[in-house]
């Protein structure tokens, strides 16, 4: 009798980006994964507890791909660091979209539930700190920044700009740069403010 094949949850979540990129996020199921590995559906539930654990593995993903490469914030005398930083994030997070543009959307649907999807959004934290932002606005802030980078990466994946030149979203993107940092301006702390 031949040995079952043996799985594992990175080649699961791997199977589910490829359902969603081929077929569209609704086509992501246990059945639809367990087909693409030549296995029973219910060996995929060692790995993965159903269709939202899938879905938020694919987030994981797509995040990993975003932050790839992204430094670690630095030291707080590395003034522009974290603009480079949120920059990178962008540019990165345009070309996921454009490799995976169905499975992107996932991304402004769900929330960062998985343990390395929640070590994204601290890394952006962690960024805002080193931009001088304190206390309860480095939250808020993450969530205005993310969602923006992320719908202008979206809109990209969507052909919603199809009709600009490539250069002209690219523009937009260091564009982004003065749009951010003037909107954290005002919640930066009294004593970064004073640095020049």
């Amino acid at each position: 009798m031949p040995r079952p094949k043996t799985i594992d949850r990175t080649a699961i979540l791997a199977a589910a980006l490829d359902v969603a990129d081929a077929d569209g996020v609704p086509a992501v199921s246990m059945h639809s994964i367990a087909k693409r590995l030549a296995v029973t559906p219910m060996a995929l539930y060692r790995h993965v507890a159903n269709k939202a654990d899938l879905l938020d593995g694919i987030v994981e993903l797509l995040m990993a791909e975003i932050m790839a490469d992204v430094p670690a914030p630095g030291p707080a005398a590395e003034r522009d660091a974290w603009l480079d930083a949120l920059i990178r994030i962008a540019d990165r997070a345009r070309a996921v979209a454009s490799r995976h543009p169905a499975a992107f959307t996932l991304l402004l649907s769900r929330p960062a539930a998985s343990a390395a999807a929640r070590e994204v959004r601290a890394h952006i934290h962690d960024l805002l700190r080193q931009a001088g932002v304190g206390g309860d606005h480095v939250e808020r802030l993450e969530r205005i920044v993310t969602t923006t980078v992320l719908g202008m990466a979206a809109g990209q994946a969507s052909q919603r700009f199809a009709h600009h030149p490539p250069g002209v979203l690219d523009e937009d993107v260091r564009a982004l740069a003065t749009f951010v940092t003037a909107g954290i301006e005002p919640f930066r702390t009294p004593a970064e403010k004073a640095c020049p």
